[in-house]
């Protein structure tokens, strides 16, 4: 459940859809198995597994969910060359060529005779709404994770008003400045021992530094021909370090001990209690965090969107839900 990777989506407006209401809708896509003729699927889970069935999880005005992808895995080797077999049988039978339509077609035929002897594979996207701040938060380090689970949150209930944080600086600016020491750090925030340099265009080079001091001689080098940050490892309050990019996704994401430490001190007597626990502490931490992190860079050049009407009860464990468009 602990995040690995964060891709920050903005509500552009305010999330207030009941958790019942949320827990209904998702029902339309309650994920299920590849059938015989399925090349994937993707559907929602329960995020606490086989603790509960709900497909929401909510506690102190955040609200988990979980969405499953199965697909089966045919090499386009193998399917090259069971079409290859398929054809050099025909030529031979027929006394004739295969063209570009017909082979096109023995390829589906091909894909649909293979697909019920493929293995599959399952990959469950987590994701959490901050209604209160106006966040989603998935944990994925690739946009087009992300978005699988935000077009199918959008299916579900409608609408998806969410946008990439509306930054006032660029993040690959700020992270420069951070390095070149033109601009002090903030106090909430350390540099790691990697980062990965690029010049500006697309034939530009690029050079990974890791397991090192990134203030010195050989980073200000490159710095001073031209070169700018795409990557940089921070830490944050000694709770957390991780890997930012210059596209705003929070890759390598760790809980230091301190987290660990705190829980420690919970006395969760069963799997449901430490799951509320985890997530709990998580998403304080990482509200936390975010908050700094986005004015660390600047700030944002919109408000944050207003509050929902509807909010959870601030101590009991419920579902919830919100109601948004992707706006490009």
């Amino acid at each position: 459940m602990w995040f690995k990777n964060l891709i920050f989506y903005r509500f552009t407006k305010p999330f207030d859809i009941t958790a019942e209401e949320l827990e209904e809708q998702l029902q339309q896509k309650r994920f299920r198995n590849c059938g015989s003729q399925d090349i994937s699927t993707y559907g929602w889970v329960a995020p606490l597994g086989k603790h509960s069935e709900l497909l929401t999880h909510a506690g102190n005005g955040f609200v988990m969910v979980a969405a499953c992808k199965e697909e089966k895995i045919l090499p386009a080797s193998v399917i090259k060359d069971v079409l290859e077999e398929k054809i050099e049988l025909i030529e031979l039978e027929q006394d004739r060529q295969v063209f570009g339509k017909e082979k096109k077609a023995l390829k589906d035929d091909v894909i649909m005779e293979l697909l019920p002897k493929a293995f599959s594979r399952c990959q469950t996207t987590f994701a959490y709404i901050d209604p209160n701040k106006g966040w989603l938060i998935v944990d994925a380090s690739s946009f087009k994770k992300a978005e699988e689970l935000t077009s199918c949150l959008r299916e579900c209930i409608g609408s998806l008003p969410i946008a990439n944080p509306p930054l006032k600086n660029m993040p690959s600016h700020t992270m420069t400045r951070w390095l070149a020491q033109d601009t002090p750090l903030p106090e909430h925030l350390g540099l790691g021992d990697e980062c990965e340099l690029r010049q500006p265009g697309d034939e530009g080079g690029q050079v990974k530094v890791s397991k090192q001091e990134l203030v010195g001689e050989e980073v200000e080098v490159h710095l001073q021909a031209g070169k700018q940050v795409s990557k940089m490892a921070l830490l944050w309050n000694d709770a957390l370090s991780f890997v930012l990019g210059d596209d705003l996704v929070i890759r390598k994401l760790k809980f230091t001990d301190a987290i660990q430490d705190q829980l420690d001190e919970v006395n969760a007597e069963t799997a449901a209690e430490q799951f509320d626990a985890d997530f709990a502490l998580m998403t304080l931490t990482l509200q936390q965090m975010i908050e700094e992190l986005m004015e660390s860079l600047g700030g944002m050049s919109e408000e944050v969107v207003a509050p929902a009407h509807k909010k959870l009860p601030e101590t009991e464990s419920a579902n919830y839900s919100g109601s948004h468009k992707l706006d490009r």
